[in-house]
């Protein structure tokens, strides 16, 4: 049996977070509280020894990673598909601003991870980017979840949308249970375990078996205020 230990950290603060404005893609930087928040994090994660560290492209993102990665020495690496939704037409909009032009629209699109934003992305759009990169570190990361690499995750460092996406796409819920993955706090993160029955050797055909992983959630949501009671 090998277990995969998978942590999805949500980026620190933006003033956009501060200010109820939606972001999608656009490239907002961490605001000071953000920073504050990236070093927290990182002081807790840091001491399980992620394995490797990945990261989305906006900035927000890559920083609050760079933060984690100087902890522990290592390089960030760069994914595309670990950016946020595409918001389209919400973008850089505040919640009221929405809600005054597309009344019932954002909790339309809460409720419904079929639904999208004129312009933008479902959550079905955002795991079916995000889910071929898991599936790629499941195949080209030998030493993940090997026994000399116990508990040693793999860091992913995205935002708010995609996590839930994405867990809710491993956890393989019914579409119309997505929307039970509730938001998260900036600079949380949450965990799941990749469980597969090949040997801890494993064979080329193991490895590359990624429908053979079964995930299951051991934590949603935690920050480094709770962390101690759930790491």
């Amino acid at each position: 049996m090998r277990v995969r230990r998978l942590i999805l950290l949500r980026h620190g603060q933006t003033e956009f977070n501060a200010g109820s404005r939606m972001q999608g893609q656009l490239d907002t930087v961490l605001s000071d509280l953000g920073r504050a928040q990236a070093e927290a994090a990182a002081e807790v994660l840091r001491k399980r020894h992620p394995l490797l560290i990945v990261s989305s492209d906006l900035w927000r993102a890559y920083d609050t990673a760079t933060v984690l990665a100087e902890h522990n020495g290592l390089q960030v690496r760069v994914d595309t598909r670990l950016r946020e939704t595409h918001l389209g037409d919400w973008q850089g909009l505040t919640h009221d601003e929405v809600d005054a032009t597309a009344p019932g629209a954002r909790l339309a699109w809460r409720d419904d991870a079929r639904w999208a934003p004129h312009g933008g992305e479902s959550r079905i759009d955002v795991a079916e980017r995000s889910v071929p990169l898991v599936q790629e570190l499941v195949a080209g990361e030998p030493e993940w979840g090997r026994a000399d690499h116990a508990d040693q995750p793999v860091v992913l460092v995205a935002h708010g949308g995609l996590i839930a996406a994405l867990t809710a796409a491993l956890l393989r819920l019914p579409v119309e249970n997505w929307p039970a993955l509730g938001g998260m706090a900036n600079a949380s993160w949450t965990q799941l375990s990749g469980y597969s029955g090949e040997s801890d050797a494993g064979s080329d055909s193991d490895q590359d078996d990624f429908t053979a992983v079964r995930w299951r959630l051991d934590v949603w949501n935690a920050s480094a205020q709770v962390a101690s009671d759930v790491l």
